[in-house]
Formats: structure tokens, sequence, C-alpha cells
């Protein structure tokens, strides 16, 4: 199993930034790639950004290309840094792990092909 903690969600004014962090722990081997995800009241959870973690190729929802930023620190823990948040960014934010195929694999953009999941930290966007 893979454990995975997300820190770093709060309330901040549209233009601002706020930086996800996302700690794993467990069998992290189990994994090859470390996806956010976000849900909003009413919406149905998706994509954001994800990372391959052997190839380091980073992958984003179009409506955040050039805004959010999705990085691995060290060998557990992944951030996503957000920048000039609009409104629509709202939501809770998920930090999910999984093993795609080979090494190298594209990360899937469905939700329900991700295995591990944190608890989610929310995001709030004043306009």
């Amino acid at each position: 199993q893979v454990q995975l903690a997300e820190s770093g969600g709060g309330l901040v004014q549209a233009g601002g930034s706020l930086r996800l962090s996302c700690t794993a722990s467990g069998r992290t081997r189990n994994g090859n790639a470390m996806g956010w995800f976000r849900q909003a009241p009413g919406k149905e959870r998706e994509f954001v950004a994800a990372i391959n973690w052997f190839s380091d190729v980073t992958y984003y929802r179009d409506s955040v290309k050039g805004r959010f930023t999705i990085t691995r620190d060290n060998a557990d823990t992944t951030d996503l840094l957000m920048s000039n948040l609009e409104p629509e960014d709202a939501a809770v934010y998920y930090c999910a792990a999984e093993w795609f195929g080979s090494m190298r694999a594209t990360p899937s953009r469905n939700p329900q092909a991700w295995r591990y999941w944190g608890q989610g930290t929310q995001v709030t966007v004043s306009s």
C-alpha cells in the first residue's frame, strides 16, 4: 500500500499563488507516477497534472498550462505550484499515485485508473 498526505491548501486571492505538497509513504515502489486531481462542488473529479517518477515528464490539463507546475522534490514528495490562480481553480485537490505499465509510461488522466489517493486539501480562490 501507498499512503499519501497532502498539505498546502488555503485561501488566496485571484492572481495569487499556492504550493501544494504530497508526501508518499509505505510501498512507494508500487508507483511510477504521481498526479494531482481536483473536485469542485457538484462536479466530477478532474485531472490537473501528473509526473512520471522515472522520466520526469510532466502532463497538464489545458486550462492550467503555464500557470501550474508539478515537480518531484525527492523520492517521496511531489509539489504542485499554482500561480495566477483563478476562481475556477477553487476545489479540493487530491494527490494520487499509481504504477502505469512500463517505467516511463504516460499516466492516465482518468481518476478511476489511480489506486492510491490522499485525503485532499481545500483550495479557495476569492475574486
